[in-house]
């Protein structure tokens, strides 16, 4: 028993392991999203500016889970129990991919907000694709190159020369246009989603209201 719970253990930690850490990092430019977009500000302050390049540094690493499935697989090739892969891998890894990209859906949702408060509405679409573009080239430059959201501050001019070098050649530029491609497909479906859900707690929680006021009559 001890063994294939040390196996199982093992299994975890080198294919789900990234699990918490991947989700933190996809969280940080949602929770940025509600400052930046939602929040009142009376003036775009400095800090305002810093918190907008990190939500913009950041950002990719919420789509970027997506590309976790090869962990999935890789999970399920270690083990032959087909419980451990049905039961605790896939609900897993669906979890976190689906988690990390509706931080996302709901990151450029807010982005819209603003721009529809700020007067720039007929920019909301455009500015959608103009991030799904740069998230396509964060999320092959996290994958295959294998820079961080941070190294653009730690290293700004190495990540700059090797994008160049990199997204100028044939392959990478292959790998960006279908990333941008299944990010809108994606994306389009997940906001339908999320704002009919936001629709719907809206419409129950105005109808419960109207019931209260109704029974505070009586």
């Amino acid at each position: 028993m001890e063994r294939i719970l040390g196996e199982y253990l093992g299994e975890f930690n080198g294919y789900s392991g990234w699990i918490v850490w991947n989700l933190f990092l996809a969280f940080i430019p949602m929770t940025l999203s509600f400052w930046l977009f939602r929040w009142p500000h009376q003036s775009r302050t400095l800090v305002w500016w810093i918190a907008l390049v990190s939500f913009i540094a950041f950002l990719p690493n919420a789509p970027y889970l997506l590309t976790d499935i090869i962990h999935l697989v890789g999970a399920a090739r270690s083990t032959d129990s087909i419980w451990i892969v049905t039961l605790f891998f896939i609900p897993l890894h669906t979890f976190a991919i689906l988690a990390g990209f509706e931080a996302y859906v709901i990151s450029l949702i807010n982005q819209g907000h603003y721009l529809q408060k700020q007067g720039a509405g007929q920019f909301a679409k455009w500015a959608e694709i103009l991030v799904h573009i740069l998230c396509a080239i964060g999320i092959y430059l996290g994958r295959f190159i294998r820079f961080n959201s941070w190294d653009l501050i730690t290293n700004p001019k190495n990540v700059l020369l090797v994008s160049m070098n990199e997204l100028t050649s044939k392959f990478p530029f292959v790998v960006v246009l279908i990333t941008v491609l299944v990010l809108i497909l994606f994306y389009w479906i997940m906001k339908q989603i999320t704002l009919g859900l936001v629709l719907r707690f809206q419409h129950v929680r105005k109808a419960s209201q109207g019931l209260a006021s109704d029974q505070d009559l009586y």
